[in-house]
């Protein structure tokens, strides 16, 4: 259960473990701590690191009511418990969102204001109880590139296009409490998080603690490469974290991944982190943490390790971590971090036994065996074209190419007839005539947190520039190339490093701080390369230094997506094509019109590391994280009106009050059989929160489009849906409305599904609507890791709203399961070696599902009744007894709404 108090609750109930209440005295001042050392418990010299911060989360906020000394117990037998599946509770020390998630969570916080006020309870009680922070880095696009100062344009259309929201978040910050906004061409959130925002150790009433964070981005586990425990969960789930609520997850099993050697000087970390994410996704890893280890781990910097950590999504677990060592401390300092500051998290640290010495050769213990990998056997590689495990070595990349060219559509194939390989498609661009063919590069970008947070990685693809330009070599106009840093940062140390002309001169002019290409706000390709794709039906590419590269999400009309290090984006900006093979062919003609080869302008590993010695100082942090609270300019013009309540806009398409709590009643509604639902939809494997909740482009003529249209909206402002997750209208009609969606109710490929009564064929959105409207309920069937990807609560409030009460799958995504059962969805599980096409289901039957109060219990099997007669079982993946008591409610917020009513 709940316990909404302040957020330490010393004195409010006793702690049990008071005895091992300890104090610390650092530079003259005095703190009191938890100590795990006097627990007197020699399991814990053997517990991993990333268990041992779980542990002394429970033993500081035990109260024998949210947490309770069995809770401790369990934790420090994780060795025995952990295969057990055992439920735990785990207080994070903070939150941290990004605006295409935070606003929605903020509309979620405005609403149950409204709510709480109508049900009678003090609206104030909905604040946050922990420090919230918010940084505003997905909104810009790179609508203007190529240019110099591209970024100003692109900020001030950001502004334009976002005004609403910006303005409603400014409202926000004034409204509530224990919440830090970062304006609009900071960075982007992770890099912020890492470079500014993670305190490594909170300090709070006089109590020293381990930093941990939740956060509603899944890329959130980069912070794990700062020794700070952390993992991303729906905005849902975050919301309630807010509240007071406490994250209710199952103890972890840890998979240790041995590292030793060192990496090859012509590697970066971008080849390393794909190369553990092939590995992991191998190995199974998903609902699991991994921490690393070993001798090459001291061999890697800071930045590296948090490249690694940051894909922990993508190759599916809960996060990598990577203890706190001497080389934290170090990054702790050289990012500007106070002195005294620094010294009191080592020295904390140490007392706590959370400091790793990896010369002692105590190793922790771990679940199974253990990943081992020799750094020195990494290859130069790249990740693609649909996935980002899907790893393919440099060296290879041409012959892999015609291969998935020749397969079937897949998630390595694009099933081009051979007579069709060879089709050219000639334009004429800026008076110039040029060519595409299959495999044409027409996107390339430096981008995203994995790698802008990385200075050796960003100085490569520099220094790489620099050589190219030396040689005379030049990019292709026509070639959408972008550079958004992370953070200001970048751009000083590009500066003083020199390498800013040549990278401009290339065309990787800055285009914006923030999370743009990856997140799929690449902008529109000129008209002359979108039609030469479309006359020819091209399969055409973009290669990015990003973390995702899922189908439709970089730009609908780039198929080829392959994800590689930032030397590497430039390397294929120079050559224009996939279809290369460095070895043997030159990325271009030097200006005597000799070949360059890759090799010959190629940055070694080495130089990148003194380049960045030489132009990275902490007084460039200091300085441009010293003007964070001042805000920018155009930040500070935003006037909002300070009230407890926010005021609702009808006629706005950007912020609206979402029907979650507008009928919710002080007390729930018992829980009723699921009876003759249709299916909305029949899906195969891997289906993303991409697919199910775009963030990209809104189409003229989907169900949001005519959306926008009806409220007056021209084209031109239709903005993406990412910047309008703060309206439901808009959102629910964007639910499965990706292009690239495959539904086996329909023959084509695209957002339209069966209206299966009538046997009519519509867009998702109407056909929902229709059911709604007949009083229908829906389910979906899918298959393998559904709701894989980005961790977006509108994947889950989207299906919510479009009336789908169940989904049943082969297996779901951690965060996306939560998220389901978060807003009153139920997931549930085919029964191992099955799936809807072994059982025969077609989808065009009625489904019943005999789910109550009474038979609402852990691991239940349910009887999946259909109308031609065919039953199976399915299997509850309501995983903890919370989880029961928020589907119970109708969700999660349903829940801490009435307990924060009655408190």
């Amino acid at each position: 259960m709940i316990r909404f108090t302040s957020r330490f609750r010393f004195g409010a109930r006793a702690n049990p473990y008071i005895k091992a209440q300890k104090t610390l005295k650092v530079d003259g001042k005095e703190y009191k701590f938890f100590s795990l050392p006097a627990l007197g418990d020699s399991k814990l010299n053997h517990l991993p690191y990333s268990i041992r911060v779980l542990l002394e989360s429970a033993v500081r906020n035990c109260d024998e009511f949210a947490v309770t000394q069995k809770d401790v117990q369990n934790i420090l037998n994780w060795e025995t418990n952990a295969p057990k599946q055992i439920e735990i509770p785990f207080k994070p020390a903070r939150v941290i969102l990004q605006d295409f998630t935070g606003v929605p969570a903020v509309v979620d916080l405005a609403a149950m204001r409204d709510a709480m006020k109508r049900l009678g309870g003090d609206p104030q009680k909905i604040n946050p109880l922990c420090p919230v922070d918010l940084v505003i880095d997905h909104s810009v696009q790179a609508d203007v590139s190529r240019v110099p100062r591209a970024y100003e344009e692109n900020e001030k259309i950001e502004f334009t296009r976002n005004y609403e929201r910006f303005e409603f978040l400014k409202w926000g910050s004034t409204a509530f409490k224990n919440f830090l906004i970062v304006p609009p061409g900071s960075g982007i959130v992770h890099q912020v998080n890492l470079e500014y925002l993670a305190r490594v150790v909170m300090e709070e009433q006089g109590y020293l603690f381990p930093d941990s964070v939740v956060g509603t981005d899944s890329h959130t586990t980069m912070i794990n490469g700062l020794g700070v425990t952390g993992w991303g969960v729906g905005g849902i789930e975050a919301e309630a974290v807010m509240l007071g609520q406490t994250i209710s997850m199952v103890l972890p099993e840890v998979v240790g991944f041995r590292l030793h050697g060192k990496l090859p000087s012509n590697v970066t970390a971008t080849d390393l982190v794909l190369t553990c994410t092939q590995m992991l996704r191998k190995r199974g890893v998903v609902g699991k943490f991994v921490e690393f280890f070993g001798p090459g781990v001291e061999t890697l910097s800071l930045a590296d390790r948090a490249t690694i950590a940051n894909m922990a999504p993508e190759y599916g677990a809960t996060m990598g971590y990577f203890p706190i060592d001497h080389k934290t401390i170090d990054y702790l300092n050289l990012t500007g971090r106070p002195e005294t500051k620094v010294r009191q998290i080592e020295a904390y640290l140490r007392e706590q036994g959370l400091f790793r010495d990896y010369k002692s050769g105590n190793d922790p213990h771990f679940s199974g065996d253990v990943l081992d990998l020799d750094l020195a056997s990494v290859q130069p590689s790249l990740s693609g074209p649909k996935r980002p495990h899907d790893r393919v070595p440099l060296a290879e990349m041409k012959k892999d190419w015609t291969t998935c060219l020749n397969n079937k559509v897949g998630f390595k194939g694009f099933g081009i007839p051979q007579e069709k390989q060879a089709d050219v498609a000639e334009f004429t661009y800026q008076g110039q005539k040029y060519s595409l063919q299959h495999g044409s590069v027409v996107i390339a970008a430096i981008t995203s947190c994995t790698n802008t947070s990385n200075p050796e990685s960003m100085i490569g693809a520099g220094l790489l520039a620099k050589n190219a330009v030396e040689k005379g070599l030049k990019v292709k106009p026509y070639i959408k190339t972008t550079l958004s840093p992370g953070s200001n940062v970048v751009t000083k140390y590009f500066e003083e490093s020199g390498v800013s002309k040549y990278l401009d001169q290339l065309g990787f002019t800055t285009a914006g701080y923030g999370c743009m290409t990856c997140i799929g706000n690449t902008g529109e390709l000129d008209n002359e390369v979108a039609e030469a794709i479309k006359n020819k039906d091209l399969v055409a590419a973009a290669v990015l230094s990003g973390n995702r590269n899922f189908e439709a999400r970089i730009h609908q009309q780039v198929r080829a997506n392959y994800l590689a290090s930032p030397p590497l984006v430039v390397a294929y900006a120079l050559a224009g094509t996939v279809n290369i093979d460095f070895d043997t062919t030159p990325v271009g003609t030097d200006k005597n019109g000799k070949p360059v080869f890759l090799k010959d302008i190629w940055p070694s590993r080495e130089q990148c590391s003194k380049a960045v010695e030489q132009a990275l100082k902490p007084q460039m942090f200091r300085d441009i994280y010293s003007k964070i609270a001042q805000g920018t300019e155009r930040w500070n013009q935003l006037k909002v009106n300070k009230t407890d309540l926010y005021q609702w806009k009808p006629e706005s398409t950007y912020i609206h009050n979402p029907p979650f709590f507008q009928t919710t009643e002080l007390n729930p509604k018992p829980v009723q059989p699921i009876k003759n639902a249709y299916c909305l939809l029949n899906l195969g494997d891997f289906i993303t929160t991409d697919h199910i909740s775009p963030a990209g482009s809104i189409a003229e003529n989907s169900p949001a489009g005519r959306y926008l249209k009806s409220k007056g909206v021209t084209k031109k402002d239709f903005n993406t849906y990412g910047a309008r997750r703060g309206n439901d209208e808009i959102m629910a009609r964007g639910t499965f409305a990706n292009t690239r969606i495959i539904n086996k109710l329909v023959s084509k490929v695209g957002p339209q599904t069966v209206y299966v009564p009538t046997g009519d064929v519509m867009d998702v959105f109407d056909a929902a609507d229709r059911h709604m409207k007949e009083g229908n309920q829906t389910i979906v069937l899918a298959g393998q890791e559904y709701g894989s990807g980005s961790s977006r609560d509108w994947a889950a409030k989207g299906p919510y709203l479009q009336g789908v009460k169940c989904v049943i799958a082969q297996s779901f995504e951690r965060i996306h399961r939560s998220n389901l059962v978060g807003m009153g969805i139920l997931p549930l599980e085919f029964l191992k070696g099955e799936n809807a096409d072994t059982l025969g289901l077609t989808g065009k039957e009625q489904f019943t599902i005999n789910v109550n109060e009474s038979n609402l219990t852990l691991g239940q099997t349910y009887t999946v009744e259909t109308s031609t007669g065919k039953k199976f079982q399915a299997k509850s993946r309501l995983d903890t007894e919370v989880e029961i008591e928020y589907y119970k409610h109708g969700g999660i917020l349903q829940y801490v709404l009435r307990k924060l009513v009655k408190a």
